[in-house]
């Protein structure tokens, strides 16, 4: 730094910008159409919250269970699949609550489930309501992949919930 004054390297290039919004892909950028590639199992259902709101692209209302405790939603695909993504999506704004839940899958429908991810997320409304996973995974042959759901550890009576859920 000969010849140059202290202040001189403090001339960085730079800029503020506007925090921009997580972006979801839609079905349209490589996402899986779970409609037309497996059936979908689930243990309870909400009729204001159908399953099938969790799988359409755009501003959906997502799947509720119709009672609390622990949930499972169980993909069974009709030909095996290779999966690189798992993108999922929970919302919760209406109680605190520390959910858990578990991401597993299986090549063989009768076969042993292979834990993939188990993962906990504290809501506490109105601060934090949303939790937003993606994992980048290498599976091939995926026959069945569930999700199971543990609404709250504590034992309230949270009611499992699933915004969004993409695979590709």
């Amino acid at each position: 730094m000969t010849g140059s004054s202290p202040v001189d390297w403090l001339r960085m290039r730079k800029r503020l910008i506007t925090p921009t919004r997580e972006k979801i892909r839609t079905r349209g950028e490589g996402w899986l159409d779970i409609e037309r590639a497996a059936v979908v199992e689930f243990t309870s259902e909400d009729p204001d919250y159908p399953i099938e709101s969790t799988f359409v692209s755009g501003e959906a209302r997502g799947w509720r269970a119709a009672a609390a405790g622990i949930q499972t939603i169980r993909l069974i695909f009709d030909h095996p699949q290779k999966l690189s993504c798992v993108s999922l999506v929970f919302e919760e704004s209406e109680a605190a609550r520390t959910q858990e839940f578990v991401l597993r899958w299986s090549a063989d429908q009768e076969g042993t489930l292979k834990e993939i991810v188990r993962q906990q997320w504290n809501f506490s409304p109105p601060e934090t309501i949303r939790e937003v996973e993606e994992y980048r995974i290498e599976l091939s042959s995926v026959t069945v992949l569930e999700l199971v759901i543990n609404p709250d550890i504590g034992g309230g009576g949270g009611r499992a919930s699933l915004k969004n859920c993409r695979l590709s």
